[in-house]
């Protein structure tokens, strides 16, 4: 053994930023304008932040929940909580109370840190989250007093003033718990993923690559994709290791701000769900010339497929790369990635060659394996036909759930993803189907089985099924077919009103349609395919299509 064994702890990587680049900003749009501080700031008020939740009795291994939406104090967060040793568990604030509260007392965070303008969100859990015992809420100017009901309420500036600017890190285990990022869900409660310094070090590592993300300290970065989403896509590690100016939008999240801030602002990469490009081209098609992306040379696509169409206008009207990526909260997160540019043997390539390549969900990033494999287990070959299950293993792919192992969920070191699709001669994976009859609308999941099961229980309701339904912003929006019980005469209004509060409102039907029989399998279950072509072959339409 001749080499230094190091721990790859990420305070390692995140205080690199503030040391090379102190004066570089982050940047987040308020109600005020935009908020400025340097690199050099956010570690000294990451410093106080962690110094203040140790002297509050914080140890390591300690959850901390953010309920935050994208702007500086979540960053300093990132920095601060990983670093000190605590886990960084990240909470959807589009969740509804119920979710939230499972999740919450799940991970039995310790602290949870909350946006202002969420706090009514987390209020409707007073008395439902015994290990919280402290509330830090992150007020924003004009955002006027505020008061809770929740233990250990305080304000985020006053939590944090007078504490040492300084600190050193803890040397720590590289296997240490970093971030706890929940699933959505779809099959039963949301089960989490434990993140570690080593696999998200090696991860921020990999994510900078020039085949990957290609980021650098030259880059600004307009970080849309929400913090709370598999850790922003990792890319705010990304950003503090190599000293990049980070832009966010808080709250502000309509698609004139956006533009405004991606323009203002001189962003080189930014990062969203298709949802959001495709709201982005909408706007500047309604605004020709007020608006430019010349400083634009990529973006990033996840959460699922944009449109072939979408890739090719943003390439030719702009000059814009779109980098469809794939990956899930198991794989923290990134698994592939499509680049315009993947190979040098490209530049033969014709247009439509590229453009199709760029549709795929990309080439597998260094370090990780990824196979497809048949109904016994065996591998199939990598020949752009054949079908399986998409299985991936690697250093940043997670081998169990948190407090709930899921053996079903993993097989010979290998994650099973749920998802099915095949894998090409040149290694770019292609996505064909979901092993479950899952919804994504706008880049998140929604489950078909909870809202089944749910409707169900309404008296009245014999039978009930939900599929997705082709939406062009949303890609999916979920629509109920239901079954009336004998004598039963229950209308869509009450049964939407059945689920509200159950579930977030963006997770409710479209339209409820009833139907005298839903149809089945052979093996008695519903047969969703069926419902989707007889749709189809009535020309069915969503509401808002028609």
């Amino acid at each position: 053994m001749t080499m230094q064994r190091t721990p790859l702890l990420l305070s390692r990587l995140m205080d690199r930023g503030a040391r090379v680049a102190p004066n570089e900003q982050i940047v987040t749009k308020s109600p005020n304008g935009l908020h400025r501080q340097t690199l050099a700031q956010t570690r000294v008020r990451a410093a106080q932040l962690a110094n203040a939740l140790a002297a509050d009795g914080l140890r390591v291994g300690d959850r901390v929940g953010s309920l935050l939406w994208n702007n500086h104090r979540h960053v300093e967060m990132y920095q601060a909580i990983p670093s000190m040793g605590c886990v960084l568990h990240t909470l959807n604030l589009r969740l509804a109370a119920g979710e939230l509260q499972y999740i919450v007392n799940h991970a039995e965070d310790v602290v949870i840190v909350v946006d202002q303008s969420v706090l009514p969100l987390l209020e409707q859990l007073a008395g439902k989250i015994p290990t919280v015992k402290r509330v830090i809420v992150a007020a924003e100017p004009g955002g006027g007093p505020w008061k809770s009901s929740l233990p250990g309420a305080v304000d985020y500036e006053e939590f944090i003033s007078g504490h040492s600017r300084e600190i050193e890190w803890p040397e720590l285990d590289e296997n240490t718990g970093l971030a706890l990022c929940y699933t959505s869900g779809t099959t039963g409660d949301p089960k989490g993923v434990m993140y570690t310094h080593r696999s998200t070090y090696l991860h921020t590592m990999a994510q900078c690559m020039t085949d990957s993300f290609n980021l650098s300290a030259q880059d600004t970065v307009c970080q849309i994709v929400p913090m709370f989403h598999a850790m922003g896509w990792g890319v705010p590690f990304s950003a503090l290791m190599l000293g990049s100016k980070l832009v966010l939008p808080h709250r502000f999240m309509d698609t004139k701000s956006l533009v405004e801030l991606i323009s203002g602002e001189q962003c080189t990469i930014s990062l969203g769900v298709p949802t959001i490009w495709q709201g982005v081209k909408g706007f500047l098609e309604q605004n020709p010339g007020q608006y430019s992306l010349e400083s634009l040379t990529r973006m990033t696509c996840g959460g699922s497929a944009p449109p072939a169409s979408l890739i090719a206008w943003y390439w030719e009207k702009h000059g814009v790369e779109v980098m469809q990526g794939w990956g899930m909260t198991e794989t923290n997160p990134l698994v592939t990635l499509s680049r315009h540019h993947a190979k040098r043997a490209d530049k033969k390539m014709l247009k439509e060659e590229r453009l199709a390549n760029q549709a795929k969900a990309g080439q597998v990033i260094p370090g990780i394996d990824l196979a497809i494999m048949d109904e016994s287990w065996n591998p199939l070959p990598h020949d752009g036909k054949s079908v399986g299950e998409i299985v991936v293993r690697g250093p940043w792919i997670c081998s169990e759930y948190y407090k709930n192992p899921q053996p079903s969920k993993f097989r010979d070191g290998w994650l099973i993803t749920g998802d099915v699709g095949m894998i090409d001669s040149e290694e770019y994976l292609i996505i064909t189907d979901r092993s479950k009859d899952l919804i994504k609308s706008g880049g998140e999941w929604i489950s078909s089985v909870d809202l089944e099961n749910h409707i169900c229980a309404l008296p009245g309701v014999a039978q009930a099924a939900v599929v997705a339904m082709p939406h062009p912003k949303w890609d999916e929006r979920p629509v109920a077919i239901v079954v009336r019980a004998a004598g039963g005469s229950v209308t869509q209004q009450q049964v939407l009103a059945h689920c509200d509060g159950r579930f977030a409102k963006w997770q409710l039907p479209d339209e409820v349609l009833f139907r005298d029989a839903i149809p089945l399998t052979s093996t008695g279950k519903i047969d969703k395919k069926n419902i989707r072509a007889a749709l189809a072959a009535e020309k069915y339409a969503l509401p808002d299509q028609r």
